[in-house]
């Protein structure tokens, strides 16, 4: 049966971000009802007139409407025990599903909403702006898990895993290892033939989505001698004979969002697991990062947004020498600069989530739109405790929490360092031509 998301998303999202997905039908003009072409090069034909990356339809208002109410009334209540405990509650999750929010992009025959990826990126922004320990975990559902099995599965694989992954299983993704971080492909996770099936030993760290995950997508080397091109990736089951989930991390921030290092012992894995084609694990992982980089932008632009919208509500109530404390002219130019840098985030993300639909290049953009928005978050949670004062520091608002699951973006899904590495080149190479 449709989810609620599922039945407003599967009338308008396959149709809503055609137009910047293909980049050759019409969209449509607020003031005109008629379809226009749009060029498939860098600028629009004479004559026509580009939607703002902010123009949404009215479908597509009607989900960021849904999504939100959604989280109001279902997580937030959730959210301070959540944190204080180290859990996700299991309502919160069972409501994702319910919700169609863990299959966003899946085809329907799967039973998934058979949306787009924008409106993966408008769910996650929205989600984050009550808790992004929530918006981390569908997040990688979407962005990560559902896009590699959906792209790369068999028909078989895709029956047993992606009907589930729509509607009652987490997925996990594994590629950091304790002495592979940053440089993820000297994994040292072997994966070794034996017949029609393969033995994985090894072990992963800092594993987000472990402790309520039902699958794994597990990195391994099949052929250390090739180097990062035998690294394979593997569909291991939870209940996999070997595979053990260590304990949790204890997190300064997303303290909901399990993280946890993985062990496999001996795990034996039937060649049919194998997810796309051995040795090009590699490229599945660059490629899942590249998209996954403004999953995480979205994260971090729904973070930034929810706590400044606390903020900015409590310097309009708040009262300090018979006026407002938002009056004061020096709180209106720190208020002002941050919703500017807000404003900046949001459209680097737009741009480059619309980017990837449309087929264009897009890895530049997707490394500016996370690192940037990790900037803003940061700034715009610092900023938000200051303008409480002694209340912002204190748990009785949700602005410290704001403050500290804000310091992962300039670290997982690629360290801001990474992000400006890889910019640089591509600027370098621009400028070759």
């Amino acid at each position: 049966m449709a989810a609620p998301l599922a039945r407003i998303c599967g009338k308008f999202c396959r149709h809503l971000s055609r137009p910047w997905s293909t980049l050759q039908l019409g969209i449509r003009n607020r003031s005109s009802s008629s379809a226009v072409e749009l060029s498939t090069g860098n600028e629009a034909m004479p004559g026509i007139v580009c939607p703002p990356l902010q123009t949404f339809s009215e479908e597509e208002n009607m989900m960021r409407e849904a999504v939100k109410k959604f989280a109001q009334e279902q997580i937030l209540p959730c959210v301070s025990e959540m944190d204080e405990n180290s859990k996700m509650d299991e309502r919160v999750i069972r409501g994702l599903f319910e919700q169609g929010l863990m299959g966003v992009e899946i085809d329907p025959q799967y039973g998934g909403t058979g949306s787009s990826f924008f409106a993966s990126i408008l769910v996650i922004e929205e989600l984050a702006k009550v808790d992004p320990s929530i918006a981390v975990l569908c997040d990688i559902q979407n962005t990560l898990i559902n896009t590699l099995l959906s792209k790369l599965g068999t028909e078989e694989q895709k029956q047993n895993y992606l009907s589930r992954l729509s509607t009652d299983m987490v997925g996990s993704f594994c590629l950091s290892e304790a002495d592979s971080g940053s440089d993820a492909f000297s994994l040292k996770t072997r994966a070794e033939k034996h017949k029609d099936y393969y033995v994985i030993n090894g072990s992963k760290m800092w594993i987000s989505n472990a402790e309520h995950a039902g699958v794994f997508l597990v990195m391994a080397n099949v052929d250390p001698s090739a180097g990062y091109k035998g690294i394979t990736c593997f569909l291991l089951d939870r209940e996999t004979d070997g595979l053990h989930i260590g304990k949790k991390e204890n997190k300064l921030g997303l303290r909901a969002s399990s993280t946890c290092p993985l062990h496999f012992d001996n795990v034996k894995v039937p060649e049919k697991n194998i997810l796309g084609h051995v040795g090009h694990g590699y490229k599945y992982a660059i490629g899942m990062l590249n998209e996954g980089r403004i999953g995480i932008a979205a994260q971090m632009l729904g973070l930034a947004q929810g706590c400044f919208d606390h903020a900015v509500a409590y310097t309009r109530q708040r009262v300090q020498f018979r006026k407002r404390i938002f009056d004061f002219q020096s709180m209106q130019h720190q208020i002002a600069h941050v919703a500017t840098q807000l404003e900046a985030a949001r459209l680097l993300t737009y741009n480059a989530a619309r980017l990837k639909e449309a087929g264009r290049p897009f890895i530049k953009e997707a490394c500016m739109a996370k690192y940037f928005t990790a900037e803003v978050a940061t700034l715009t949670t610092s900023k938000s405790i200051e303008w409480m004062g002694g209340v912002g520091f204190t748990k009785d608002y949700p602005v410290e929490k704001f403050y500290r699951d804000c310091k992962i973006g300039t670290i997982y899904e690629g360290t801001s360092n990474i992000q400006l590495t890889t910019m640089a080149k591509f600027i370098d190479q621009e400028y070759d031509q």
